[in-house]
């Protein structure tokens, strides 16, 4: 059975992409922060792990972006996850029942309009949406509801108040398959590579993204992201961290080495099969 680190409780929306992702049983393990993902791999080069990159309404997670460039993981797959949200509490309440929501900041955020409508509830930020409902549930909180999951609410014996209460339906999150290297093959779904992510420096100079992105047009390589992060300690420098999507996996093995003498530190985080889907029932 795979082993799979996540952040967050079982439940909680990494939980659901791996279990998608991989469609067999698994041994969830669950971390308090993104970081801890990391930290769990390094101790054992068998675990994989499963990281939100980007979601359709908040933008990219830029955090983990670095986190992916410092740690020795590779991005090995993709998943892309439509966020559907519950307001769930314990059985025998209904919402006129509720004083009190928590969930991730997140999460909240997304379901704003649906909790403005009620504006005596009183919101309250937890660090997931799976242990919001795992609290209600093992500590018995009456008049608290929490923004989760429907399999969190089933998990944790929770009744659903209300469903879709997300503020925009089209609420997608991009996870990242993660693997030590030793497990990138057996994770990918198939050998057709057609999708990468790197990351790289560029000189401090005019016309030095233009360059890069002229060669990978020349290599009819498609850019599909495109993420700038600011280098600590190095005003006004950036790093670039791009997704890259191509039919030809030669093709964009020369871009890669073509661009070489533009860029620095060059890191490959990752060359895998792309999630086509763009709507997850």
């Amino acid at each position: 059975m795979k082993r799979v680190a996540i952040q967050g409780g079982l439940g909680a929306y990494h939980d659901i992409a791996a279990h998608n992702y991989f469609q067999e049983d698994l041994e969830i393990v669950p971390c308090i922060t993104f970081k801890d993902i990391f930290v769990e791999a390094d101790n054992d080069e068998q675990l994989l792990g499963v990281m939100a990159i980007e979601n359709t309404i908040v933008g990219g997670l830029l955090q983990n972006h670095d986190l992916l460039k410092l740690n020795n993981m590779r991005i090995a797959g993709e998943h892309k996850l439509r966020i559907s949200h519950t307001l769930s509490a314990l059985p025998g309440q209904d919402i006129g029942d509720i004083k009190e929501v928590i969930s991730h900041p997140m999460a909240l955020m997304q379901c704003s309009d649906f909790l403005d409508t009620f504006p005596n509830l009183k919101v309250v930020e937890h660090e997931d949406t799976a242990l919001a409902a795992k609290d209600i549930f093992e500590q018995n909180l009456t008049g608290v509801a929490a923004v989760c999951s429907e399999r969190a609410a089933q998990l944790y014996n929770l009744n659903v108040l209300a469903r879709s209460i997300e503020t925009n339906k089209r609420n997608f999150t991009r996870f990242l398959i993660l693997a030590h290297d030793n497990m990138v093959d057996e994770v990918r779904k198939s050998e057709e590579i057609d999708k990468a992510s790197l990351v790289f420096v560029l000189p401090h100079k005019e016309g030095s993204l233009s360059q890069v992105l002229s060669v990978l047009s020349f290599y009819d390589i498609n850019l599909t992201r495109i993420q700038s992060l600011p280098i600590v300690g190095r005003a006004w420098e950036y790093q670039f961290y791009i997704d890259l999507s191509f039919s030809n996996f030669e093709r964009y093995k020369q871009s890669v080495k073509a661009i070489i003498p533009l860029v620095s530190n060059l890191i490959v985080l990752g060359e895998y099969v792309s999630d086509k889907q763009f709507i997850n029932k």
